[in-house]
């Protein structure tokens, strides 16, 4: 009997036995840590040998830098994002170029990168400042540091890199006792590196049991909260030496009320002056001056000695305007912005010819008037005026730039570029809609304004901005054939509605006055540009707290309105 019972119960307990190793196996497994080597090739996403993953203040980026004989380089692309987009890079003469409020500091792409060329002078560095791989242009980090404030530090095995660009206060924490920092919040997670006691961490987020902190060589995971210890606020300081460029613009005391004169031949002081006579507070006067005539920096000049000296005899300065508009070379084709100054010799030779004019003709300022850059040159406009800027410094005259409305097919005018390196930004706060636009409407809505100026603040200090208004507005004509438009002065408004029989009413949303009237089967339609619309134009741009006026143009106002802008100016 009792075999029996034992031949019965042996198996049983055997059962249980396996059963209870198995339970407990599940539950060690369940409740032990994870002893995984995460591949930390694959954490870098690191393809190369050269590759240095890039921790860019508390993060992993995807950008990668270079390690070459001993030096770290970035991308073009990557110094962009992180460092400084100032840099001009030109493929067709392989330079690079950075240019200071005072000097062209440049190097040639490739073996010779070696030396830095300061305003021609050549200084050699100890390395390769810059090379193409493929399409991609590397520059050496340290020659960066030269132009953008940050500090780095490289690591080993694997190559990865901590990068800073903004120091100030964070959070650390001490290892209270030896543990693993993990890929992820969870002890299944692999293990990137251990952790001694003592170690210093950076916390970036805590949670209820993980925290996700940074270690002094810039790993990033997690560990338990169980394992730090001492947390407190830590102040990150630069200690890089680096300068930020000062760039000493030419600022005029007061508001400013300019007015665009446009000539078509040489005219002198008389008939300045009798352009200004019933003009009230204008404190800068603009002519038409120069216009490029082909694609190596040659213009055409209408100077005149005597409209200078009458405009400063009048306390008037002169900012001459050069402009593409209607340049043609000696062939009758258009200006070629990317031929004119994707060239180092035509910028030189242009800014030459422009400063002679200034010198010549003891002129004020320069006007840049160029409107049919194309996106792909852009880039080579703004070298163009940082170029420009450094002469016009020299002799303390002003660089003012024309710029459109701000809008994303004019983005490559680059105006947060303009408003460091120019002394005024002029935005032609016209031509809403325009002849060929495909629409019938203002010519400037009070929103068209206001919008204009407000994206340009957003990139260009309010110091700096000068909002050119119309003196004209359209005649709309929608009829069989189209959509059609004519010019209507401001002093030709008023001989146009007696004409035409028809009442202007204000309208609110424009805050100008409309009228229209229909002929047959032609619709006319005319947003008026008159005392009323400037006066609130002028508002708007009092409440944004930008330098002064503009006026296009010269000559097609009515009296009336000089009442208004000279009240603007602080000149009533």
């Amino acid at each position: 009997m009792k075999k029996r019972i034992m031949t019965v119960l042996v198996p049983i307990v055997l059962i249980f036995l396996v059963i209870a190793v198995a339970l407990g196996s599940q539950i060690f497994e369940r409740f032990s840590y994870s002893k995984n080597q995460a591949d930390l090739n694959e954490y870098f996403q690191l393809a190369q040998g050269d590759d240095v993953a890039m921790v860019v203040q508390d993060a992993l980026v995807g950008e990668k830098a270079l390690l070459r004989d001993g030096v770290v380089y970035f991308s073009l692309s990557t110094v962009e994002t992180y460092f400084t987009d100032r840099f001009y890079v030109n493929s067709m003469e392989q330079v690079l170029v950075f240019t200071t409020d005072t000097d062209i500091i440049q190097i040639h792409i490739g073996d010779d990168s070696n030396v830095m060329y300061v305003s021609g002078a050549g200084q050699e560095l100890d390395y390769q400042a810059a090379f193409y791989e493929g399409d991609t242009l590397y520059i050496a980090a340290d020659y960066v540091k030269r132009y953008a404030n940050f500090e780095y530090e490289v690591y080993d095995e694997p190559l990865h890199m901590q990068v800073y660009t903004v120091w100030g206060s964070y959070t650390e924490a001490e290892i209270a006792k030896k543990t693993a920092l993990r890929y992820q919040g969870g002890i299944k997670s692999d293990i990137l590196v251990q952790l001694a006691a003592g170690d210093v961490v950076t916390v970036l987020d805590r949670m209820e049991k993980w925290s996700k902190v940074k270690t002094e060589d810039a790993y990033i995971g997690y560990v338990e909260n169980k394992f730090l210890k001492g947390e407190k606020q830590a102040e990150r300081t630069c200690d890089t030496g680096f300068q930020e460029l000062v760039y000493n613009n030419v600022q005029k005391e007061g508001m400013i009320n300019l007015t665009f004169h446009q000539v078509f031949e040489d005219v002198g002081g008389d008939y300045l002056a009798r352009a200004l006579s019933s003009t009230k507070g204008v404190n800068v006067v603009a002519p038409t001056w120069f216009r490029l005539n082909n694609n190596s920096g040659d213009f055409g000049s209408l100077a005149n000695a005597s409209y200078v000296a009458k405009a400063h005899e009048l306390g008037v300065e002169v900012w001459a305007l050069v402009t593409d508009v209607d340049s043609m070379d000696q062939f009758g084709v258009e200006i070629d912005f990317v031929e004119l100054l994707s060239s180092s010799a035509n910028r030189r030779h242009l800014i030459e010819g422009l400063m002679a004019q200034v010198d010549s003709y003891g002129l004020d300022g320069i006007n840049i008037d160029f409107e049919k850059v194309r996106s792909d040159s852009g880039i080579h406009f703004v070298q163009f005026l940082r170029e420009l800027s450094i002469e016009t410094r020299k002799r303390g005259v002003v660089l003012s730039v024309d710029n459109y409305v701000p809008s994303d097919y004019t983005a490559h005018y680059n105006r947060k570029e303009q408003g460091i390196v120019a002394d005024y930004i002029i935005i032609m706060g016209y031509d809403e809609h325009y002849v060929g636009g495909g629409a019938a409407g203002s010519n400037a809505s009070i929103t068209f304004v206001e919008d204009g100026i407000a994206a340009t603040k957003e990139v260009v200090p309010a110091e700096k901005i000068i909002n050119a208004i119309p003196f004209y507005t359209r005649v709309w004509e929608s009829g069989p054939d189209g959509l059609k438009a004519s010019t209507l002065t401001m002093n030709a408004q008023a001989d146009w509605v007696a004409r035409n029989g028809v009442t202007p009413a204000w309208v609110e949303e424009y805050c100008q006055n409309y009228a229209e009237y229909q002929e047959n089967d032609t619709l006319y339609q005319c947003w008026l540009e008159d005392v009323e619309s400037i006066r609130v134009k002028l508002q708007v741009m009092q409440s944004q707290g930008i330098k002064g006026v503009a006026s296009w143009k010269l000559g097609l106002e009515v009296p009336a309105v000089w009442d208004v802008i000279a009240a603007y100016i602080g000149q009533a």
